[in-house]
Parts: C-alpha cells; sequence; structure tokens
C-alpha cells in the first residue's frame, strides 16, 4: 500500500498479553514524564502505574530474535530490525510502495496517451491525495473493528483487484481515474492500520519511535527511486506494463503480511454501531481532546506549507534559468534533507532528546524558506530546502507523544487520520501555492509560506506546551475525560 508519510489490532490488551507481543522498552527511556508526552483522552477508570520492580532479564518477544551469546542486544534501527514481525512489515512496505510510485507515473502518461490532455494528467496526481480525506473519516473504524493482519491483507488485495482492472483495455479514463480515487481512499486505512499495529509488534517506546522513522526513511527514498525506476520501465513496457508491476507488489505485500505477522484479535470489537457512526465518532473523540488535537496540528501545519518550493520546482528552476538536471535537483534536496536529518536523529540521539527537541524544531523548521526573498540561485536554494528537509526530523518525537496521547481501542481510528489529514493538507499546500503563483512572484510565494507557516507553527507550538501533562489544570484534563466517555 502507499504512503507512510507519513503503520500503520486487538481488543484492549490485557497486561499478560502485551509482555508476551512486545520486546521491552529500553530502559533509558521515560517518554512519559518527558514534556509532552502524557496520556490524553484516558476515562476515570484509568489508575496511575505502580512503582517500577526490578527489571528481569530481557526476554525476547517471539518474533525476535536472542542476541547471540557473549554478545550485547542490538540498539537503534540494529534492534527494530531484530524482529522478525517487523522485517516482513518492512520489506512490504518497500514493494508496495515502489510499486505505486512507478504506477502513479505510468497512469499519468497513460490518460496522457488516451486523452493528450494535459489537465486530466495532472488531475491523475491530484487524486491520488484528495481521497485521502475520505478514506480517513469515513472508513476509519476499519482499523480498530477488525483484526489488523486481516484488515491490511484485504486493503492490498483490493488495491491488486483495483489495479487489475486498470489494464483492461477497455477501462475507459474515466474508470482509470475512478480506480485510482478507490486506490487513494483504501491508503489511510492501510497506513494507520499498520500505524497501530506497529504498536503490538514493536511496543509503545523507542522501538516503535525508529520503526516509524524507518518506514518515513523508506518512504521518502521511494520517490527518489521509484520515478526514476518508473521511467526506466517505460522505456521497455508500454503504460499499462508498468502499471501491472504494481499488481505484482500488492500481492507481494500482502503474501508478506499474512505470513509474516501474527494474528491478534480487533483492538475494539464492533460495539453494536454501524462502520461509518463509528469511524465518525472515534474522529469526533480524537478531534475533541484537546491535546491530540494539538499534536495533530503540529504534524499538519508545518507539512502544509513545506510543500510550496516542492510545488513551485519548476517555474523557480525557469525563472532563474536553470537546467532540466536542476529541475530534478530542486525535487529532490528537501528529500534528501529529511532523510540524513531522521538518521541521524533516531541513531544518534537518546529518546529523551528527542522528545526535547521536538518545538524547537518545528518552530525553526520552515525559517529556511525566507531564503527565496531574495531569489537566490541554485546552490544556495538546494541548501536551503535540505535545511527545511531535515528539520522535519521533530516528527521522530513527536511520534512517541501522540502514541502515548491516545488510548489503545482508539489508536487505529487516531492513527488513520492523522494519515488522511497529512496527505490532504499537503494537497492543499500545493493547490494554494500554485493558486497565489498566478498573482505573485514564484519566489515571494515560497517566502510567504514560510514566513506564515512559521507564524502558524509558533502559535501552535505554545498550544502543544499549555496542554502538556503538568500544565492543564486538573479540572480541565477531569472535564475533557469525562466528556470523551460520555460521547462514547
Amino acid at each position: 500500500m502507499p504512503n507512510d508519510s507519513p503503520a500503520p489490532a486487538g481488543a484492549p490488551r490485557t497486561p499478560p498479553a502485551s509482555a508476551a507481543q512486545v520486546p521491552a522498552p529500553p530502559p533509558e527511556r521515560d517518554a512519559r514524564h518527558d514534556p509532552g508526552s502524557g496520556p490524553a483522552l484516558r476515562g476515570p477508570a484509568d489508575t496511575p502505574h505502580a512503582p517500577s520492580a526490578p527489571v528481569p532479564p530481557a526476554v525476547p518477544a517471539p518474533g525476535q530474535s536472542p542476541p547471540p551469546s557473549g554478545s550485547a542486544a542490538p540498539r537503534g534501527y540494529g534492534a527494530v530490525f531484530a524482529v522478525t514481525e517487523f522485517r516482513a512489515v518492512f520489506a512490504a512496505h518497500l514493494l508496495s510502495l515502489l510499486g505505486v510510485v512507478v504506477s502513479e507515473l505510468a497512469l499519468t502518461v497513460l490518460v496522457y496517451d488516451l486523452t493528450g490532455s494535459p489537465l486530466l494528467s495532472a488531475l491523475t496526481f491530484a487524486l491520488g491525495m484528495l481521497p485521502h480525506v475520505i478514506g480517513g473519516t469515513l472508513f476509519a473504524g476499519v482499523a480498530d473493528r477488525y483484526p489488523a493482519r486481516r484488515v491490511l491483507v484485504v486493503c492490498d488485495l483490493v488495491c491488486a483487484a483495483c489495479v487489475a482492472v486498470m489494464l483492461l483495455p477497455a477501462t475507459p479514463v474515466a474508470g482509470l481515474l475512478a480506480l485510482r480515487c478507490l486506490v487513494a481512499a483504501v491508503a489511510p486505512v492501510f497506513t494507520g492500520t499498520r500505524m497501530a499495529a506497529l504498536t503490538d509488534i514493536l511496543g509503545e517506546g523507542d522501538l516503535y519511535v525508529l520503526g516509524r522513522s524507518l518506514l518515513r526513511i523508506v518512504s521518502q527514498s521511494a520517490l527518489l527511486v521509484g520515478f526514476g525506476a518508473g521511467g526506466v520501465l517505460l522505456t521497455v513496457l508500454s503504460p499499462r506494463g508498468a502499471i501491472g508491476v504494481t499488481v505484482v507488489t500488492f500481492l507481494c505485500s500482502a503474501a508478506l503480511l499474512r505470513l509474516g505477522t501474527r494474528d491478534r484479535p480487533a483492538r475494539a470489537g464492533a460495539g453494536g454501531g454501524t462502520l461509518l457512526g463509528e469511524s465518525l465518532s472515534g474522529a469526533r473523540l480524537v478531534l475533541g481532546d484537546r491535546r491530540v488535537r494539538a499534536l495533530l496540528l503540529l504534524f499538519w501545519l508545518p507539512a502544509m506549507f513545506v510543500v510550496a518550493p516542492e510545488a513551485l520546482a519548476a517555474p523557480y528552476a525557469d525563472a532563474i534559468g536553470a537546467s532540466p538536471a536542476a529541475l530534478g535537483l530542486l525535487l529532490c534536496a528537501m528529500a534528501a534533507g529529511h532523510i540524513g536529518a531522521e538518521l541521524f536523529v533516531g541513531s544518534v540521539l537518546c529518546p529523551r532528546t528527542r522528545s526535547r527537541i521536538v518545538l524547537p524544531v518545528a518552530a525553526v523548521g520552515l525559517l529556511p524558506l525566507l531564503v527565496y526573498l531574495v531569489r537566490p540561485g541554485l546552490p544556495i536554494v538546494l541548501a536551503a530546502l535540505a535545511l527545511a528537509g531535515a528539520g522535519a526530523a521533530y516528527v521522530i518525537g513527536l511520534d512517541q507523544w501522540f502514541v502515548d496521547a491516545v488510548p489503545p481501542e482508539l489508536r487505529g481510528r487516531a492513527m488513520t487520520l492523522l494519515t488522511a489529514g497529512l496527505m490532504t493538507v499537503q494537497g492543499v499546500g500545493m493547490a494554494l501555492a500554485g493558486l497565489a503563483a498566478e498573482f505573485f512572484p514564484v519566489h515571494h510565494v515560497v517566502a510567504a509560506s514560510g514566513a506564515i507557516g512559521t507564524a502558524c507553527t509558533l502559535l501552535l507550538v505554545a498550544e502543544v506546551r499549555r496542554t502538556a501533562p503538568g500544565r492543564m489544570s486538573d479540572t480541565e484534563g477531569r472535564d475533557g475525560a469525562e466528556r470523551h466517555v460520555t460521547s462514547r
């Protein structure tokens, strides 16, 4: 399945089952006491944690290989890859994501070949983002209502069937676009379910954060590699032949998830309501909590503004007289900065430090775009874009805050809403940047995106600080908990 920008099952887990299923978090982590990482949406029945007992020797989880005798246990990203189930999830994500990127390029070429319309060709790309809000809102209940493995496999099979129909010569252009919308609507359900399932596979601590980081790195890398691979495939295959590659990748992803992950019960069984009702009520619960809402917006708002230079890369390259090769560098620089920063933060910084840098890095992450105000040449622009991409590294710590703030029975719906919103706001950001560039110089639009985005993010950072555990009054937190309980 596509995307993981931004994992993305089970009735509420009992302590014995949880202990048997997930590896113990690193002893250095104490994220629940980090600023901004405490639980939210909890009901009155929640009780404080008991004092910690002495930690016994670590016992590997069922999916995790024990370290070799006499050697230290793996740390960092190596510890994540030591979990067998995660390796299956990672391989499935890599295969399907590369296939989707290739098929998006091939489908765009196919629609243009059939119609000769640049508008319909561009619309094919846009349809990869816009339906996310529909799938993420109306079908989010699937992520908690059914076992995660079943949801993931069925989503892959549905998408494989949609792409197979695209291969039929009799499928009209309207049918191709409709199928593209269906695949895009399924994507947030798949990604949200996988994000929530990672907490079952890796636990809710540092392994989960690093696992999410690895999936994001793959997503960024696939954009760099996938379009290149798609271009090469289109030199030897027809557009429909290249699209056919995606059918194989979806089927391989389904097989890996079916055979490589454990079958766990649904996180929240069907409570007698309809799927649509559960999806909408879950969205209300998530968005109605002040803390969780602030964290969601901290994922979304910077992403909406940071896409402006990518959306306007072609006209900016033309304005400074850059070559087509330079345009490719402009499109790759931000992804390269993101990958490098994410690897550094995930490999070098400890969990507590990652938590401490979330708000400062988010506050300044869009400032490099202000350099566009003077319409600089290519080297300075590339450096600014790489820095803006590196600013996204704050999301690693934010992942931990979010998973701590959302209760397990809502986690699938919350993750699905997070994914859908992220894709939607990026599409909106690109559209707004393009609209503004019709009336103002491109370099002014990008600089304004950096300035307005920074101002909005600073306001949001203040709200996240106010809602941090210990900052909100006891009355405010208690009233919020009672409101959510009665609205179930």
